[in-house]
């Protein structure tokens, strides 16, 4: 299933760009599927796929009643626990979602098309709309993170002593509690373990929406930092709202020169590798199926899918015996900044953060034989020296 995943700086489009994409790919003869949070005008959406045309369905989120329907769920299976220790249940009725429910709601919607109950309609393309760039930078790394807690939280080796609590609880009287937390975990580890899989496929591309101007230019800088270290690719750029170049309104000629500079720019700086389409200015926000036609976004390619193989690449020079005496580590960092860039190693783990994003990656197996001797960003690549640990390496006879 190819996968595109739609995004941007807040207010620049991002679910006018799903929708158009979703609308275009329907068109080429795609049975696509749109997820979004946001209503989307001339579309009907419910918490189930509705059709929209023969060819695209539309699902919305609601994050609400996914909070609701998981605490309740979460009181049922921990229901010996609870009664346990004398807790009182919470009805569905008073359950207001807390700060983070969208975020996990949009995640269980991924589950559902990538490997749920929707996963056998047939769909040829998913199109995501995503929330705001850095949020959803943060979001697709969500899921890496999460099953790293868990492994952290409830490792494997514990749980093979499931086997006794039975005995235990016989001999204590009492239920033990533990059972049904690895059960969750297991759960919840094999539904994030299914969205991963959807954000890291060869068919999953970003799309990014962006209005020409000094606001979206910090905005993409910061946008080709994550990507690259969460190792995401961008299929298209789109340039929002693009105005007539050649107005006879002083005020108008002003604001579409100050677009115009701003896309050659991105034309520079991003194509050929990642094309920017211009879409136009309607004079109004699209509201029908024929507005978002207009926008003449292109359907996603099936030959323009593929998630680039790791990033990181090893250099390193041969000592007196052969054996390199130094190993660099390399990173492409398009954008980094030296300031806003910090790193930790942190037994075979490096603890990565670049601006707003931070990521733990475990370092390669050739590398783990060795000591950190110092880091340095320039040209866009960071580069982490390791020296060889004599008494890790083995010796040449």
């Amino acid at each position: 299933m190819r996968t595109v995943l739609t995004t941007g700086p807040g207010g620049a489009g991002r679910t006018t760009l799903a929708a158009a994409t979703a609308l275009a790919a329907a068109a080429g003869g795609s049975r696509t599927l749109l997820v979004s949070a946001e209503p989307i005008p001339g579309l009907p959406g419910g918490t189930e796929p509705t059709a929209v045309t023969d060819r695209l369905d539309h699902v919305r989120i609601d994050s609400g009643a996914h909070f609701r329907a998981e605490l309740t769920d979460l009181q049922e299976r921990a229901s010996g626990v609870l009664d346990l220790v004398g807790a009182g249940r919470l009805d569905g009725e008073e359950l207001t979602e807390l700060p983070g429910s969208a975020q996990l709601a949009l995640l269980h919607t991924l589950h559902r098309a990538a490997a749920g109950d929707w996963s056998t309609a047939g769909y040829d393309t998913l199109v995501v709309d995503l929330p705001p760039l850095t949020e959803a930078l943060a979001l697709l790394a969500l899921p890496e993170q999460l099953r790293r807690y868990l492994r952290r939280l409830l490792p494997a080796e514990r749980q093979a002593a499931r086997a006794l609590r039975p005995v235990l609880a016989q001999l204590a009287g009492v239920p033990m509690p533990a059972q049904w937390l690895y059960e969750a975990a297991a759960r919840k580890d094999a539904e994030l373990a299914a969205v991963q899989a959807l954000v890291e496929d060869s068919a999953t591309t970003l799309r990014l929406a962006a209005e020409p101007g000094p606001a979206a230019e910090e905005a993409l800088r910061t946008a080709r930092t994550g990507l690259a270290l969460y190792g995401l690719r961008a299929d298209l750029l789109v340039a929002n709202r693009v105005l007539p170049r050649h107005s006879p309104d002083p005020w108008f000629a002003a604001l579409a020169a100050e677009q115009e500079k701003c896309l050659s720019h991105w034309h520079a700086e991003w194509a050929p590798g990642i094309p920017v389409h211009e879409a136009p200015h309607l004079g109004r926000d699209p509201r029908t199926a024929d507005d978002l036609a207009a926008l003449a976004v292109p359907a996603p390619d099936e030959r323009e899918a593929g998630r680039a193989e790791d990033p990181w690449w090893i250099e390193g020079e041969p000592g007196e015996s052969g054996t390199p005496a130094e190993l660099t580590w390399c990173l492409p960092l398009p954008g980094a900044v030296k300031e806003e860039l910090r790193l930790v190693r942190r037994g075979d783990e490096l603890l990565l953060t670049v601006g707003p994003f931070h990521r733990i990656i475990r370092v390669a197996s050739a590398l783990r034989r060795c000591t950190v001797s110092g880091a340095a960003l320039t040209d866009g690549v960071l580069r982490v020296r390791f020296t060889l640990d004599p008494g890790l390496w083995p010796r040449t006879p």
